[in-house]
């Protein structure tokens, strides 16, 4: 199984996927992590360090792939986990879509690419071009990452259009949606009740999670010593399980950019009413 993770810039999506990873990891599957990210960072909360990317060690080699060996690219990190980091091109030169082919093209050749039971492919920001969309080509489901606010729901519509996009050629699904760091599910609810799709979790506004990043943990590793983080791996475990039940998924169909303005912004300037009956003074009446 392929998964590839989105979601807007800044909501959560590698300290997610690495948790996902380990869940996958913990119900017995054999886990690659692949960070498309730039920055390389997405697999820092796994193995406690930036590893090298793949562009790196094949611009070291000169392009040479029979220079490369596995140990050079793929590195364990925390519960058995592989990463590998995709890296990107200079900043303002060259295409992400290219580095994750690159690195798909690497493993294969190391006969590293078909030896997992699950590949998780954590990609950078929103989808706003086809080289951004790139794993979605070799990943069985899509996870979109959002949280229950305006950009993030706005980007995650952007990213369901992709997913419709690519389904045409290829047997992708989208899996559902991940909301990450909020206390509330309204507008979330809001969205798929517009656009339908599945919730695989909601995971509330929870400081550790947080705190594991800058800590370069894991929540998982994070709760061997600290078992009142038990409960937070749950949500991750949930979420693993759905996956591996192979569940149907669906091909999404996005809302028009002004439909979703509409709806999204006519949620914060109209508020549902909601009536909570209380007696007051003997009397009956109304809040709203």
């Amino acid at each position: 199984m392929k998964l590839a993770i989105y979601g807007k810039g800044g909501i959560g999506k590698s300290t997610t996927s690495c948790n996902i990873s380990i869940a996958l990891a913990r119900r017995g599957k054999k886990v690659l992590q692949i960070g498309c990210d730039p920055k390389h960072d997405s697999t820092f909360t796994l193995t406690g360090f930036l590893i090298p990317t793949i562009i790196d060690t094949l611009q070291a080699k000169d392009y040479h792939y029979e220079d490369v060996w596995p140990e050079d690219v793929i590195y364990q990190g925390y519960g058995g986990v592989d990463c590998v980091e995709a890296g990107g091109p200079p900043a303002g030169a060259g295409c992400g879509g290219y580095v994750v082919g690159e690195t798909v093209k690497l493993l294969k050749e190391l006969n590293a690419f078909y030896e997992y039971d699950i590949i998780l492919f954590d990609v950078l920001g929103d989808v706003v071009c086809g080289g951004f969309a790139a794993p979605l080509n070799y990943a069985d489901y899509c996870i979109i990452i959002t949280d229950n606010g305006f950009d993030a729901l706005f980007a995650a519509n952007r990213i369901v259009a992709s997913v419709r996009e690519k389904a045409r050629t290829h047997p992708l699904r989208l899996a559902g949606l991940v909301g990450n760091r909020t206390g509330k599910r309204d507008l979330i609810d809001k969205y798929v009740e517009a656009c339908p799709m599945p919730v695989l979790e909601v995971l509330p506004l929870i400081e550790d999670i947080r705190v594991s990043r800058v800590k370069g943990k894991t929540l998982f590793e994070m709760a061997e010593s600290e078992k009142c983080l038990q409960y937070v791996c749950d949500f991750y475990l949930n979420i693993a399980d759905q996956l591996l039940s192979q569940p149907e998924g669906v091909v999404p169909h996005e809302l028009p950019d002004r439909e979703l303005f509409t709806l999204l912004s006519d949620f914060y300037l109209n508020p549902q009413q909601k009536p909570v009956d209380q007696v007051a003074d003997g009397l009956d009446f109304m809040m709203i």
